[in-house]
């Protein structure tokens, strides 16, 4: 696997090395060994999986701590836009995003370490969506940051009248009346 690094430390894209013939095509789509080698431990405790149709946009969601989650996540079938947005108070990239699209095709996955609110918006007709998480779902732990604050210049790349939203996302506060349950440290 090839770890691509972005703007901001920590997050990452992975690349799997595809092995194509005639038949289809292979490829590992996790190793423990090689994602501690190359990105670094991380004991993924459980994995979801969700289907959505086009101009759903889940997000953008983290757990508070002691609950807090690390995610490991790709696109199984169809398209989606993967953004990770820096909430840990003090940080250099504090309310900054990392965008990357996830596809059936391009087999990548997109790792999100704590710290960091995560949602996605389908681009495709329909789209099935897996991720790795370090530590268990708690419904008290939820919490949230808008999907729509347009504060953090994410482009969803699917017009505002045709997104699909949660109740509960429609009701999450925008990153300037957030108080964030994470402070960063080096």
């Amino acid at each position: 696997m090839e770890v691509i690094k972005t703007a901001i430390d920590g997050v990452v894209i992975i690349e799997p090395r595809i092995f194509k013939d005639a038949r289809g095509y292979f490829f590992e789509s996790f190793s423990q060994r090689e994602f501690d080698e190359k990105v670094g431990h991380v004991e993924f405790v459980q994995d979801n999986e969700s289907m959505s149709s086009y101009g759903v946009m889940r997000g953008l969601h983290f757990q508070r701590p002691p609950f807090t989650q690390a995610k490991l996540v790709r696109c199984v079938k169809g398209k989606v836009l993967d953004v990770a947005v820096d909430i840990c108070k003090g940080s250099p990239t504090y309310g900054k995003h990392v965008a990357v699209e996830l596809t059936e095709d391009n087999h990548r996955q997109f790792f999100i370490p704590k710290g960091f609110a995560h949602g996605f918006a389908v681009l495709s007709e329909t789209a099935i969506f897996q991720y790795k998480c370090d530590e268990f779902y708690h419904p008290e732990a939820d919490g949230g940051i808008s999907i729509l604050d347009d504060s953090l210049g994410i482009d969803w790349r699917i017009p505002t009248k045709h997104a699909i939203l949660s109740e509960k996302d429609t009701k999450h506060p925008l990153l300037k009346d957030f108080e964030s349950p994470f402070v960063y440290s080096k």
